[in-house]
């Protein structure tokens, strides 16, 4: 044995003595979660299916608002239903899914410990990019007034830019129930009228005005 090998074997012998342990990953890999999708729905997001269940984790609209899901799942953007799969997750652990326990997935210490995820810890369950950090600067009004149900690039800015102030936003880009709740709560905190509709003097007042409250 050499002598690295040696060292190694005492390191790990002498954390066992102590009581250490090597720590393991949070949440299921990507790997486990694609295997999910694929059982569950083909790995198709946007699926509704004769059952009363929708999107690519199959939801029923009463697990779906469970967790604090809107709408209707399958119209979800797919970060969205990650993360309300992965919520779901730290609330249920597998058992709400059939294909979990046909496929023989393992939980691990993050199931059912009842702890809200990021959005962030969610966006490896379809392999895609984490949220990006809020912008610091502010960007131009890009000339356009925003409403209910609009979906534009600019919202998708202004959506992280709020996460700032403790919103959790993924930046769909789309107006939506909690983008108007936190307009009219920004609205509100700087005098300008609660309208609910995201023009100039709010979108200044996202960067350069008071913070919302409650």
């Amino acid at each position: 044995m050499s002598g690295r090998r040696i060292l190694l074997v005492c390191a790990l012998t002498a954390a066992t003595v102590v009581g250490f342990a090597v720590p393991a990953s949070a949440d299921p890999g990507t790997g486990d979660w694609a295997r999910l999708r694929a059982c569950e729905s083909g790995g198709r997001y946007n699926i509704v299916s004769a059952n009363g269940h929708y999107g690519a984790y199959q939801f029923d609209l009463g697990t779906w608002r469970s967790v604090g899901g809107a709408g209707l799942p399958h119209q979800a953007a797919p970060a969205e239903q990650d993360y309300r799969a992965l919520y779901l997750y730290r609330m249920r652990g597998w058992q709400p899914w059939t294909c979990a326990r046909r496929l023989g997935l393992r939980e691990d210490g993050d199931a059912r410990s009842k702890r809200v995820p990021t959005y962030a810890e969610s966006a490896h369950l379809g392999g895609g990019p984490a949220v990006p950090p809020p912008s610091t600067t502010m960007p131009p009004w890009p000339g356009r007034v925003f409403q209910y149900g609009d979906c534009d690039p600019a919202l998708r800015t202004f959506q992280l830019r709020m996460n700032v102030y403790g919103y959790d936003f993924q930046g769909t880009g789309c107006y939506r129930d909690e983008t108007k709740v936190a307009v009219l709560a920004l609205q509100r905190a700087n005098g300008i009228k609660d309208s609910g509709v995201l023009g100039p003097k709010t979108w200044v007042a996202a960067w350069q005005g008071k913070p919302p409250t409650g």
